[in-house]
């Protein structure tokens, strides 16, 4: 059995609304759920049992740049990351989604 807690499912839950195709980042989700931490979300998707279901790999820094996966922040999770959203139609170019503006999402 899988223990969440009440936070991280709120997090997971909102993450669920992202489309295919779009990007949200770490600060819009942290305020989508009310907290004021990016860092909680990111500790939460470090986390997150329900993948791919719950898309971890559609959250981004406010910058566009990729962030981490899987609790990482470089190599192969990073690069798993990348080929996910390029399979979404997200370019990834130098590291940060192309288009940013564009496909970022926002609740």
């Amino acid at each position: 059995m899988v223990r969440t807690t009440e936070f991280q499912e709120k997090v997971y839950h909102a993450l669920r609304k992202v489309p295919a195709g779009k990007v949200i980042t770490y600060g819009d989700l942290a305020s989508v759920v009310g907290v004021a931490s990016a860092q909680a979300i990111g500790g939460a998707l470090k986390r997150n049992p329900y993948s791919p279901q719950v898309p971890c790999h559609r959250v981004v820094s406010s910058d566009g740049s990729i962030g981490g996966f899987m609790g990482c922040t470089e190599g192969e999770q990073i690069d798993r990351k990348t080929g996910l959203l390029r399979n979404e139609g997200i370019k990834v170019v130098d590291g940060k989604v192309k288009d940013f503006s564009r496909r970022r999402f926002i609740f």
